[in-house]
């Protein structure tokens, strides 16, 4: 982990046990003493900072501008650091292992700036599908702008369909004169919730780029991540997170995070550094007060989701259930036990009919929330056809399995049983 400012009062281990990220949450990157006492980290609303001495200021934008690696090792521009963003930082890559970590404006800041950063004119990005709407779009409609090409693949892919994915990147890199930059994962993805073998394209991004030079793999991690999936521990080198979600978890700020290789993580500073999007201090310090109880808040939302999709799972009026704790293909299933250690609260219900069945079972809900950013401290609920994917072409939605029966539901830490009297009314609707 990168060390930047004073030194800090971390305290990783007590009696050669390994402290656990749920316990550092509490005060790792922040010294109290440092903030004249303050136990919590103040808010630091400042948009530049002091430099101690003119050889300090030049040796920070040494850093700052790409002329020294790695972050700089004090304070210079609110666009480019700050108190609150850094100890966020520090407490975010805690969590997936990961040498450092970067918080931006929003997931999609987030997204942006690391293509940005990775990718060039000409190149090639591969990724699984589905992804998040806002994705397909910056991917196939803004970056294709600037001669970016992709291919895609289904979630669920093996080793050889992935192989063959490669192969035809990389010849349409060749056409194209520039190269394949990034392999762009979402694991789960949104909404169908499939799962991607993070695993098998490692090793089929080894097997066909052996040199210096390969493509780096990048996961969106927003619906298991931090908790229950890990994915630099499968060969990913960059997770990816709308911190708006799970991670700040109350449903009141937007953010976003990219943590991973140290390396890479110097190549997408310099870009948020020069277009600006850096979360806010007020924003971060709020995410530093989610993250104190993330365990608690995914733990007990995960109990209830396993509790309400064994209520639905034989429901007449379901057609099926994309709920990772009920898995039917084998395949998804060897991807689980391999990656996961949990199953989530976020899934799809596919009810049986179409839209307007699906929006009378919406329209009846009392308790959950209609809304479309899942996985809040409350129960949500959306139609992703209409909703948050209704940007994607008719056919590929088709292709993606993205149907009008399906319902996407983040199970919040309400009581479980008011929430299943929830569902029975509001299923007796359709």
């Amino acid at each position: 982990m990168a060390t930047r400012g004073k030194n800090k009062a971390n305290i990783e281990a007590v009696g050669g046990k390994k402290l656990t990220p749920a316990t550092q949450m509490m005060g790792h990157g922040y010294d109290p003493f440092l903030s004249e006492g303050a136990l919590k980290p103040p808010i630091f609303l400042t948009s530049t900072f002091a430099f101690e001495s003119a050889a300090a200021g030049k040796r920070f934008f040494e850093h700052i501008t790409g002329k020294r690696q790695g972050p700089a090792d004090g304070l210079v521009y609110s666009r480019f650091n700050g108190p609150n963003q850094e100890i966020v930082e520090d407490r975010l890559a805690l969590w997936d292992g990961a040498d450092d970590a970067l918080v931006f404006s929003s997931g999609m800041s987030a997204i942006a700036t690391l293509m940005l950063a990775l990718v060039g004119q000409n190149d090639v990005v591969v990724h699984s599908g589905p992804l998040y709407a806002a994705t397909e779009t910056l991917i196939a409609r803004i970056l294709s702008r600037f001669g970016v090409g992709f291919v895609d693949f289904p979630a669920g892919a093996t080793r050889e369909q992935i192989d063959d994915v490669l192969a035809r990147a990389q010849a349409l890199a060749d056409e194209k004169g520039g190269k394949v930059a990034l392999v762009y994962l979402e694991s789960p993805a949104n909404p169908t919730n499939a799962l991607v073998d993070v695993e098998a394209v490692r090793g089929a991004r080894d097997a066909a780029f052996p040199g210096d030079h390969k493509p780096a793999i990048a996961i969106d991690n927003t619906f298991l991540g931090p908790l229950w999936q890990q994915p630099l521990k499968q060969g990913a080198e960059l997770v990816v997170y709308s911190l708006t979600k799970y991670a700040g978890g109350h449903s009141d700020l937007v953010a976003g995070g990219v943590a991973g290789d140290q390396r890479l993580i110097d190549i997408i500073r310099p870009m948020r550094n020069t277009i600006g999007t850096i979360c806010d201090p007020n924003t971060a310090w709020m995410l530093l007060r989610s993250l104190e109880t993330l365990e608690l808040r995914m733990s007990r939302a995960g109990e209830n989701a396993l509790k309400v999709c064994t209520f639905l799972r034989d429901h007449p009026k379901v057609e099926g259930l994309g709920y990772l704790g009920f898995i039917a293909d084998p395949r998804q299933q060897d991807i689980f036990d391999r990656h996961c250690s949990g199953a989530g609260s976020t899934f799809s219900l596919f009810i049986k009919g179409g839209e307007e069945e699906s929006f009378r079972f919406l329209d009846a809900l009392k308790i959950a929330k209609l809304a479309v950013s899942l996985g809040g401290t409350e129960t949500l609920a959306s139609h992703p056809a209409a909703m948050t994917h209704l940007s994607v072409p008719d056919e590929r939605k088709k292709a993606l399995g993205i149907t009008d029966n399906l319902v996407r539901i983040s199970i919040g830490i309400e009581d479980a049983d008011d929430l299943i009297a929830d569902f029975a009314q509001a299923l007796d609707a359709v």
